[in-house]
């Protein structure tokens, strides 16, 4: 079994976008309309794993729920933390942290929403 993508309902989608392209470095992979009417947008990284973006154009919702958080890979975390916080008001929710049982450094950050994404960074022992 392998992680597919994770979805999430989004109000602005072009600040999402940007979020996930430009200040993460993922790719947008795909985009079509689904039978419920809303836009579904993909992104990736390296491996196949996605995160989904479903919207409806025109439309908001105040209250997004059913949706904890996404976890990226980056290479610097700190960096990663520093871009995000300064190009998209992206906040620091938690750490970094190391995991050393694990080999990596997370931190969670907030993104244009108010979703929390963890970064991931492995470290070399």
């Amino acid at each position: 079994m392998d992680v597919l993508h994770s979805a999430m309902w989004v109000d602005d989608v072009e600040a999402m976008d940007e979020f996930y392209t430009e200040g993460l470095g993922l790719e947008r992979t795909r985009e079509f309309v689904g039978g419920d009417g809303a836009t579904n947008r993909f992104f990736a990284g390296e491996s196949d794993a996605e995160i989904q973006l479903k919207f409806v154009e025109g439309e908001e919702d105040d209250d997004p729920t059913g949706f904890d958080h996404v976890a990226i890979a980056v290479a610097d975390i700190e960096a990663t933390i520093d871009t995000l916080g300064a190009e998209f008001g992206s906040e620091l929710v938690r750490g970094p942290k190391l995991l050393e049982e694990k080999g990596v450094r997370i931190a969670f950050v907030t993104d244009p929403e108010g979703y929390v994404v963890e970064l991931i960074e492995e470290v070399s022992e």
